[in-house]
């Protein structure tokens, strides 16, 4: 998984490119078929912004979260990608399956 860390209107220090890896490996750990991860991270005012994009095979999943504290934003970042990622696994895997052959032998 190819990860690329961006900022705008903020640098991006050593210690939070490695925040984000680290954030970020668990959605690898649950869906290994992420091609490359795009995160920006923004700063407006008061307001931390994390957003990341995952291209895939077969499709894409954007989210965002906003916070006071740019690693809060991060962390609440990571949590929904886990969940996006969770569910698209999910799709993918056809449950009815084993349930049609059960009804064929029947």
């Amino acid at each position: 998984m190819q990860l690329s860390v961006t900022g705008h209107h903020v640098e991006v220090t050593p210690a939070l490119r490695e925040y984000v890896e680290k954030k970020l490996e668990r959605v690898a750990r649950h869906f290994d078929h992420v091609i490359d991860v795009h995160c920006v991270l923004t700063v407006e005012k008061l307001r931390q912004t994390a957003e990341a994009t995952l291209h895939m095979r077969g499709g894409s999943i954007h989210a965002n979260a906003t916070d006071p504290d740019m690693y809060a934003a991060i962390d609440a970042l990571s949590d929904k990608l886990d969940r996006c990622v969770i569910k698209h696994k999910e799709k993918l895997a056809d449950h009815h399956a084993a349930e049609a052959r059960r009804s064929l032998r029947a």
